[in-house]
């Protein structure tokens, strides 16, 4: 393509650092950014914000609302999900880092999208019951890169370092397996959501989740386009990676509609 490329950022729904992620969008050269932030997010796609992107950068997490020890949630519009499902049915591209995977509780479509759901409560994902899904802040592993010849994988070390947070929770969508995580993702490595909206942070107490996919990024087709998932990305030190910035910058490339 020629010219600038447009990316369009969703954001919101969990909180994160403005500023670091700010730099991180800056850092993706050859794009026009529009950064958009729920709720608002959600009525401008609605209207048409996504119909000119050539890629999405999915950073959000929409439908939820914490409070009282609980957390309630909601669909997103009908024109919201009519305007995501025609995005990618016309060939749009997209990366979803991080608590995207938690977006959208009740539209299911969703999920299967990203191929794996992160669930707050005991629920469904994918035709199955799942306890709800763990998190452990901070964890020090390496990356593991599982396909170097994928355009999203160019220019890594076959093993880096990283320190996020991660997720166990279920996944059945990695059509393209791209990074795994040297890490036991067992429940002992984990902290429960549940018990954490509960004001039980750091628990796991009576909570035997199965043991999850160590896959933290993969490709999966959506429509007639595609979709990367990429799990780091909680915070400044996953924004700053410079193997996280340019495997994002990679994957935006590589997702971009022709």
């Amino acid at each position: 393509m020629t010219g600038a490329r447009r990316l369009l950022v969703l954001s919101g729904g969990h909180p994160y650092e403005a500023e670091p992620f700010a730099d991180l969008l800056a850092s993706f050269e050859g794009w026009t950014v529009t950064h958009l932030i729920h709720p608002e997010a959600e009525i401008a796609v609605a209207e048409g914000a996504a119909d000119a992107a050539d890629a999405i950068l999915f950073y959000d997490m929409p439908g939820y609302s914490f409070g009282d020890g609980r957390a309630a949630t909601r669909p997103p519009s009908f024109t919201y999900r009519r305007a995501i499902t025609d995005y990618f049915a016309r060939g749009g591209g997209a990366v979803a880092m991080h608590h995207a995977i938690a977006g959208w509780a009740e539209w299911p479509e969703w999920a299967e999208m990203l191929g794996g759901r992160f669930l707050y409560d005991p629920g469904e994902a994918h035709g199955e019951q799942h306890l709800d899904s763990g998190y452990r802040h901070e964890v020090r592993y390496d990356a593991l890169v599982l396909d170097p010849a994928h355009p999203a994988t160019a220019g890594l070390p076959p093993r880096f370092p990283l320190c996020d947070e991660l997720y166990l929770a279920p996944i059945w969508g990695a059509t393209k397996p791209l990074l795994r995580a040297d890490h036991a993702f067992v429940h002992e490595n984990f902290y429960s959501a549940s018990q954490a909206v509960t004001g039980r942070m750091f628990s796991n107490d009576g909570w035997d989740h199965r043991p999850e996919s160590d896959l933290i990024a993969w490709e999966r087709p959506v429509g007639t386009g595609r979709l990367i998932y990429l799990q780091p990305g909680d915070g400044p030190a996953a924004y700053a990676d410079p193997n996280l910035r340019r495997f994002l910058a990679n994957a935006l490339a590589h997702v971009e509609r022709a």
